[in-house]
């Protein structure tokens, strides 16, 4: 029987055992022009026995970022930043995947330069309000992309890939859930286009798979995964034909190969499908009533998924492998220093042997 602390071969890539660390923003990029810090080196190092740890999302170009203090993959100084974190990660014999992710209409226009405003598949606002530094603010309506502009926002997804490959990650992963680019071309509830980008599931498909297309030409189709969390409704998105549409998408990236697929739960059936139709590693975040916890790790024995993610855990709790080999205890996350400040609640978690 498997179980997740057995090792794993990602795409020829191999891993010291199936528990995955998923990218989980905590806006300290602190540094000059969204740079990592050592803070940042410190605090993935320290989760290094992670068989695979995916970094919080970077933006692949200055109109990709909605938050503060979220550190990007688009100029040299950004690169040298993450060198460090590579670097500190590979040390201590640890595997790490950089996540590239736009915001489109997800955040505050105030962060950008030069009058730029937040893009996306069509002019239509997410419902709801942001928090910015300045406090609570609604979404603003963003510009929709041309068609030309959206080719050069797959050409810059590409290039922030060869970015991270140059910083020393071991690979990327697409960030195409919880509403933010990738996710609003997917959903019909924020892509109203009637161009080749949209008007069919077909059409709504086609960005997510030519951005992982182009990923995989640029680093390596094994060196690419993607994170998609169908059926999640985070920043107004509303998919009223999920299957239809995440078994086209799956079946378009068969075509490429990239080395996973992530999946943010929502709901165990469509796991199912999507788990045969994929022909990569699949890599699970279960839907649970709070974290995932070490009840969830059933679901690598009966294969279900073959990695499974734990979020808030792993921020607790730098050592999650021993923890959950030896069945615990386990730090409790402490949520009110989840976002920026300082390096409490960052990289003073105790580890078990403490």
């Amino acid at each position: 029987m498997t179980t997740p602390f057995d090792p794993i071969d990602l795409a020829g890539l191999p891993l010291r055992n199936r528990l995955v660390m998923p990218a989980m923003g905590r806006a300290r990029a602190f540094g000059p022009g969204n740079t990592a810090t050592d803070s940042m080196a410190t605090y993935y190092a320290q989760r290094a026995t992670a068989g695979l740890i995916i970094t919080e999302g970077s933006q692949p170009s200055v109109v990709g970022q909605g938050f503060p203090h979220t550190p990007g993959l688009h100029s040299a100084e950004q690169i040298a930043a993450w060198r460090r974190v590579t670097d500190a990660v590979h040390a201590e014999g640890g595997t790490v995947f950089a996540q590239i992710s736009h915001v489109g209409r997800v955040g505050d226009p105030g962060l950008l330069p030069d009058g730029l405003v937040q893009v996306a598949p069509s002019a239509v606002a997410a419902p709801g309000r942001l928090f910015t530094v300045d406090g609570m603010k609604d979404f603003t309506t963003p510009r929709a992309l041309t068609s030309q502009e959206v080719r050069e926002t797959i050409a810059d997804f590409a290039q922030a890939a060869r970015n991270a490959i140059a910083a020393g990650f071991d690979g990327v992963e697409l960030h195409a859930a919880y509403g933010y680019l990738i996710h609003q071309f997917l959903a019909p509830s924020s892509n109203l286009r009637t161009d080749e980008w949209g008007g069919s599931t077909e059409g709504r498909v086609r960005f997510a798979a030519e951005v992982v297309a182009a990923v995989s030409a640029a680093i390596g189709a094994r060196r690419t995964g993607i994170r998609v969390s169908p059926g999640i409704r985070y920043n107004g998105i509303e998919e009223p034909d999920l299957e239809a549409t995440y078994v086209q998408l799956i079946r378009r990236l068969n075509e490429t190969g990239p080395a996973y697929l992530h999946v943010v739960e929502d709901s165990r059936d469509l796991t199912g499908i999507l788990r045969k139709e994929f022909s990569g590693t699949f890599v699970l975040n279960p839907a649970t009533d709070g974290f995932t916890s070490a009840e969830e790790l059933a679901l690598i024995e009966d294969g279900t998924a073959d990695m499974l993610s734990f979020g808030a855990l792993f921020l607790a709790n730098p050592d999650l492998p021993a923890r959950l080999r030896a069945g615990g205890p386990y730090n409790t996350p402490d949520e009110t220093t989840y976002y920026g400040g300082t390096d409490t609640g960052y990289i003073d978690y105790p580890y078990l042997d403490a």
